[in-house]
């Protein structure tokens, strides 16, 4: 079974298929980590797979990053390089190499770079710009430190794969910030209730809306390129 940690519920279901479970971590980086080890008993490579934001100002929405060992993903919580924690496995474990060989193959417009996770999301174009030069890396997610850090435990293999959903040269609006309850679902009533407060953020929000959406379509092809190699 290949073992995949994401955000929300939505990526979940778009990932989750035969011989696939997709974990929704809901920005609770404790459930998640709980939630993987509890379902490692029958993993076979734990990927991080899901919706992310740009680091790199070079990649749009709906642009797709692919993350590799010896890439590290990281907890950033310095900004120098010497202040980057990170873990990642090799890709011949458990034989489960020749599966990540073939998934990049079967991306070829992916970008191909280090993706880091932290526990909270990066919303404004100078974070983004910091934790790019600081540590180099194309994309930001909340799950794929998590994830790399049980792969590591038990031996198992790790990739990381994200479709880009706001870029580098984005802010997101106060309203994007609350959309996620911590079971992964959305949190439509303070999306609302933010909007309700300031109004002005509305153009943003739809904005943001909709590169979210090119990032989902994206992600939908990356879920069956996944699950048609785990039946190969």
């Amino acid at each position: 079974m290949i073992l995949i940690a994401c955000g929300l519920q939505r990526e979940a279901a778009i990932l989750s298929r035969d011989g696939v479970l997709a974990i929704p971590g809901g920005g609770d980086a404790a459930r998640l980590e709980a939630a993987l080890e509890a379902a490692t008993y029958d993993a076979t490579m734990i990927l991080s797979c899901g919706i992310g934001g740009a680091l790199d100002p070079a990649l749009k929405a709906g642009d797709l990053v692919l993350h590799l060992p010896p890439f590290v993903p990281s907890v950033v919580e310095g900004r120098a390089k010497s202040d980057v924690i990170g873990v990642s496995t090799a890709l011949d474990t458990n034989g489960r190499g020749e599966f990540v060989e073939r998934l990049t193959a079967a991306l070829p417009h992916a970008h191909l770079g280090p993706i880091i996770g932290q526990d909270h999301i990066a919303a404004t174009v100078a974070e983004k710009a910091a934790l790019h030069a600081a540590t180099g890396a194309l994309a930001v997610d909340m799950e794929s430190h998590i994830a790399a850090r049980v792969a590591a435990r038990h031996g198992l293999p790790f990739a990381a794969i994200r479709t880009i959903s706001d870029t580098a040269s984005e802010t997101l609006p106060p309203a994007a910030l609350v959309g996620m309850n911590p079971d992964g679902s959305m949190a439509l009533g303070k999306v609302l209730l933010s909007l309700a407060r300031d109004p002005a953020q509305l153009p943003a929000l739809i904005r943001t809306g909709r590169s979210a959406e090119a990032a989902f379509r994206a992600l939908g092809r990356v879920a069956d390129a996944i699950a048609a190699l785990n039946k190969a």
